[in-house]
């Protein structure tokens, strides 16, 4: 029987105010055809957004990219979210920040700042993004901790970093970091593209998280440590987004607003606009944030599942990119019929782990705005 959830208001706010970024990292999660969108919106638009976002009951606030750095008015932005009463999270490569640019950023009222590494040396972190940042990411942090914010670093783990844990989370220690990140690569956009490069084998993965439970143990409190496992290599899939539509909303560079950042490569399905209606009724009234709400949209064995309350039938994008259709049962799903595509990643992983060629493969795509790249998916 198809069951229907009140819907509460969106508690988790993402504004991705910008595209363009300095780096040029193989994982990134923005569209590959990101260069073929919209003009960005104005400051005006955005303060709107704001508005409309707490009035609505959102109060966390994550200003990300791109790179949030390369707007002008982000100090603007973060004054009027402070103002509102959102808590204020940037998310940030770091590139584009100064001591005057931290302490405005201060004055206008953030909370919250988490850093991204690619890696714990300068020539891997530098390669994955194409570019020469270490030196200055490490200048950065040390502005975090001067500026008396909380030291959050993020390093995004892979098949060609994944076995430097113990000394990413050394170089974390020697910065002071409070909070650091360890999430394994979750493979949409550029990461899609490149995943027969970064998807880990299982022996590496488990490596790991064993490193990360030596240094948890050593560490104790002084280091709270989230090691993301790659959904790959689960049983079930994760509960995304707690369903999407349920408290998470994003709104693209371009005025898209969408249940979870990656949902705009779903096929049939018409994205709102902040800049022709408002939050209200795209939250509650859009076809595109109902779509998926309940479980009347799914399809066995999901629909019979006495869990699909608790996953909601797992991630819609992979779905869809593993089999063409986001209505299918998350792959990751042991019960799903299309695990075999998954498992079949895993072996992939597995072989070129055993040919001892981390670079095994095609070559790796960098992210590139001269690019617009379609979307290859699987089940098609």
């Amino acid at each position: 029987m198809s069951t229907t959830h009140p819907v509460g208001p969106p508690l988790w706010l993402l504004l991705e105010l910008t595209y363009r970024c300095p780096l040029h990292c193989v994982f990134c999660y923005n569209p590959t055809e990101f260069a073929a969108t919209g003009a960005e919106l104005s400051t005006g638009h955005w303060l709107r957004v704001l508005r409309e976002a707490r009035a609505l009951g959102a109060v966390q606030l994550g200003l990300s990219g791109g790179e949030p750095l390369m707007r002008e008015d982000l100090e603007a932005i973060v004054a009027e979210a402070h103002g509102l009463g959102f808590y204020i999270n940037l998310i940030t490569s770091g590139i584009g920040m100064s001591e005057e640019r931290i302490a405005a950023l201060k004055r206008a009222g953030l909370d919250h700042i988490q850093l991204s590494f690619q890696d714990s040396t300068r020539e891997l972190n530098d390669f994955l993004s194409s570019t020469r940042t270490f030196e200055l990411k490490a200048r950065v942090a040390a502005l975090i901790r001067k500026y008396d914010y909380p030291m959050v670093l993020n390093v995004v783990l892979h098949r060609l970093n994944i076995d430097h844990v113990e000394e990413i989370l050394a170089m974390a220690e020697r910065m002071g970091a409070q909070y650091v990140e360890l999430a394994n690569t979750q493979y949409y956009g550029w990461a899609w593209l490149n995943r027969a490069q970064l998807l880990p084998s299982r022996a590496q993965l488990e490596r790991a998280e064993a490193a990360t439970r030596r240094v948890r143990e050593r560490l104790g409190a002084a280091m709270q440590i989230y090691f993301v496992v790659p959904d790959y290599f689960e049983k079930r899939p994760k509960a995304c987004m707690n369903g999407l539509g349920s408290v998470f909303l994003a709104v693209t560079p371009d005025g898209a607003a969408l249940p979870c950042h990656a949902a705009r490569m779903l096929p049939g399905i018409s994205f709102p606009n902040v800049q022709s209606q408002d939050l209200r009724s795209i939250w509650y009234e859009s076809a595109a944030f109902n779509h998926f709400r309940g479980d009347s949209w799914m399809k066995e064995p999901c629909r019979s599942c006495p869990e699909k309350h608790r996953d909601f039938g797992g991630c819609r994008c992979q779905a869809y990119l593993l089999t063409g259709d986001a209505a299918n049962a998350d792959p990751v799903c042991e019960l799903s019929p299309h695990h075999a595509l998954v498992t079949a990643a895993v072996a992939q992983a597995e072989r070129a782990a055993r040919a001892d060629g981390a670079t095994a493969g095609a070559a790796l795509t960098f992210r590139d705005h001269r690019l617009s790249i379609p979307v290859v998916v699987e089940g098609r």
